[in-house]
This record gives C-alpha cells, structure tokens and sequence, in this order.
C-alpha cells in the first residue's frame, strides 16, 4: 500500500526526532555540512583566494546572514500571498 504525501512527511518528521533524540553531539554531527555551506560563500565573497583567511571568514559569515535573510524576506513574502496578503 502506498503512503500518502502527508504519511511520509509525517513519517519523516518521527524519524527526523528520534534521531535528535539519540544525538548528543548536535554540533558535531553537523560540522561537516556547516563547513560545506560557509565554504560556498568564502567562495562567492573570494573567488581567488587572495584574503587574508580572518577577513574571508567574517565577510562570508555576512554573505551567508544576507542569504538567510533574503530566504526569510521571500518566504514572508509567499505566506502573504497565500493568506491574500500582498507582503
């Protein structure tokens, strides 16, 4: 029997909590996606390498808070647009 989209999502949601359960090094277990996804900015704000490590560090930590606000200025946007709000 096939599940439902609404039955796996939920399923997922268990299985994503229990793992959290059984995880005490949260940090730890998410150093290697965290390092990725800053790499990719010091990436974008030094495509050459030529800054000083410091200054790359702290120029794609802001790159990366202005990606994750611009996520959060379209996603209030599209909760607008459904709740018929113009955003």
């Amino acid at each position: 029997m096939a599940l439902t989209a609404k039955q796996r999502s939920r399923r997922a949601r268990i299985a994503a909590h229990a793992s959290w359960a059984n995880t005490a090094d949260r940090q730890g277990r998410t150093a290697s996606a965290t390092a990725s996804f800053l790499a990719r900015f010091e990436k974008q704000v030094d495509p050459f390498g030529v800054l000083e490590p410091e200054v790359r560090k702290t120029m794609a930590l802001h790159a990366r808070r202005a990606y994750m606000l611009q996520l959060a200025e379209r996603s209030a946007k599209a909760r607008a647009r459904a709740a018929g709000g113009d955003g």
